[in-house]
């Protein structure tokens, strides 16, 4: 009995220095403005993750809008669900690379969708956008890095962007707020599971 008790105020103990720091922490963090996040990394869940913070801002009243670089052929559950919730969206609709095997083609569709968003990058009605898939257009250079970046450091002040891809160029990387690295510890495609509906598009 006098263990435990003993256990029971080493553990108050503990947690009661472990909350004032976290209070210290959230104290001296009283910056507000629009934060700049990257998720890259080889791992599943970077666009998953993307489309979640979309769907809290869509939960919270705040305005949200989608590009979608890549995937653009595919039925996607995240844009029927949100343009139901009045999110717009731009959408490459060629598909993946791999696939149209056709760099001009390929190179036309993502700036289309990059003046859209370049255009969504300075509307400071727009609380959050998401660049779902800009880390490929950069590394295949569709896109002009230095445009993008620009874009970017001038958006307006209270504005959130949310980038995803793997290979993420640095410059990138460096100019990021937050950045999240998704790593892959084993996935069902390697294991000759095709993709499945409603969990991995």
């Amino acid at each position: 009995m006098v263990d435990e008790q003993q256990q029971a105020e080493r553990h108050k103990a503990r947690q009661q220095r472990l909350k004032e720091k976290v209070d210290a922490r959230i104290a001296a963090a009283q910056e507000e403005r629009g934060l700049l996040i990257v998720i890259t990394g080889d791992g599943k869940g970077k666009s998953t993750s993307g489309f979640g913070t979309v769907c809290r801002a869509v939960g919270h009243g705040l305005k949200p809008a989608v590009a979608q670089f890549i995937k653009g052929t595919w039925a996607c559950g995240e844009r029927t669900l949100l343009e139901g919730a009045g999110v717009p969206f731009a959408v490459m609709a060629t598909g993946f690379t791999w696939e149209t095997q056709d760099r001009a083609q390929d190179t036309a569709a993502a700036q289309a969708v990059w003046q859209v968003a370049k255009g969504w990058l300075t509307d400071p009605t727009l609380d959050l956008v998401l660049l779902d898939e800009l880390t490929y257009m950069l590394a295949y250079d569709y896109l002009d890095l230095d445009e993008v970046l620009e874009a970017l450091v001038n958006r307006p002040p209270r504005q959130h962007v949310v980038v995803t891809g793997r290979g993420c160029h640095r410059a990138l990387l460096e100019l990021a707020d937050t950045v999240s690295e998704v790593k892959k510890v084993k996935h069902a495609f390697d294991a000759g599971i095709k993709a499945q509906q409603g969990v991995d598009w």
